[in-house]
């Protein structure tokens, strides 16, 4: 079994009005729980009808760990990171990932997403978001998942393990919709190494609404906004 991580939760709605999705949001390297809490409200997310939508957001607390390129010191990682190439003309697939660490943070997200779905949260409408190594963990975990999710939010990320997707991948979710947005003067993860992931995305056939702002290793407004945008598209009750 694996580790039971802790999270905080918010919803949006109405108190009384139980929740009809669920969104779980991964923080990057050396954030917590608490770093997107914040955005919650900035979302403005409404039906057509103006009518606020009934959201659980789920925002867990990486593992503890030592980060190699931080000289070994303990901190809040959903893997280890190696070595400081995440940028330009680069093999997408490293071989100096930490495959361990990526899979151990996988088998804890998917018990998230089981604990939603055990509380009456269908699959179907379980989205799955992150910022940097967050990003990588909802697409590690989301295009692998055995059971439909709702989409996948990708912030200022990559996609890890890329060179093991085609075999490795589930194919209950081959057309989950996939929201991917980057600063293109991201000095952390850097925009080449995104464009890289976007098109090993599509190559596979995947669907990605791709957004690319003039900003460094951060979110801007205009992203909140279409966040926001692709949130409501998803959610928005038939």
């Amino acid at each position: 079994m694996p580790t039971a991580l802790q999270t905080i939760e918010r919803k949006t709605g109405p108190a009384a009005e139980p929740p009809t999705a669920a969104i779980v949001w991964m923080h990057g390297l050396g954030a917590d729980a608490n770093d997107f809490v914040p955005l919650v409200p900035e979302l403005d997310l409404r039906s057509r009808s103006g009518a606020p939508l009934s959201i659980r957001f789920v925002f867990p607390n990486a593992p503890v760990i030592p980060v190699t390129i931080n000289n070994g010191m303990s901190m809040r990682a959903w893997y280890d990171i190696l070595h400081m190439d995440l940028g330009s003309g680069v093999a997408i697939d490293r071989p100096r990932e930490d495959e361990g660490g990526l899979r151990a943070s996988q088998a804890m997200i998917d018990a998230l997403v089981a604990e939603q779905v055990a509380k009456g949260i269908p699959a179907s409408r379980i989205l799955l978001a992150g910022f940097s190594q967050g990003a990588a963990m909802t697409l590690m975990t989301g295009l692998r998942h055995p059971v439909r999710l709702g989409g996948l939010i990708a912030l200022s990320g990559y996609l890890p393990l890329a060179g093991r997707l085609a075999a490795e991948r589930h194919a209950v979710n081959h057309d989950v919709p996939i929201f991917m947005a980057h600063g293109t003067h991201d000095p952390v993860v850097r925009i080449e190494r995104a464009l890289q992931s976007r098109d090993a995305l599509l190559a596979l056939g995947y669907r990605v609404d791709w957004h690319a702002y003039p900003m460094q290793h951060s979110v801007a407004a205009e992203e909140v906004a279409a966040i926001g945008d692709f949130l409501r598209r998803v959610l928005e009750p038939a």
